[in-house]
């Protein structure tokens, strides 16, 4: 089991998950994170510091899709480690529906 990083991500990329990730398998895109799949011991302390709960278990149904997108871009943005700030406008698309369609970016982020 792994935990995975969903479309809530997308143009929120609030950071509070990866300061507490003890083995540091997340990855920064443009405007979201990944979490490497082979990398998550599955510890679950990502989950509930997401402000806007974006990181599931892969146990729940219909993830299919955010596994395959978490493992293929982990593979090419860099690893994020440190917590930064959010987008400005993250509150603002924080729960909006159709954003994997409407906003996301396969460029990667800075990392650290």
């Amino acid at each position: 089991m792994t935990y995975v990083v969903v479309e809530n991500c997308i143009k929120c990329k609030y950071m509070d998950c990866v300061e507490v990730c003890p083995v540091d398998c997340f990855y920064e895109g443009e405007n979201m994170l990944v979490i490497h799949p082979d990398e998550c011991i599955d510890c679950g302390v990502c989950e509930p510091e997401c402000p806007a709960e974006a990181i599931k278990p892969d146990t729940e149904s219909g993830l299919d899709q955010w596994l395959k997108l978490n493992a293929e871009y982990a593979k090419s943005w860099p690893n994020i480690t440190v917590k930064r700030d959010p987008p400005a406008d993250a509150k603002e698309h924080d729960g909006e529906a159709g954003k994997l369609d409407k906003y996301f970016s396969p460029n990667p982020g800075q990392g650290d």
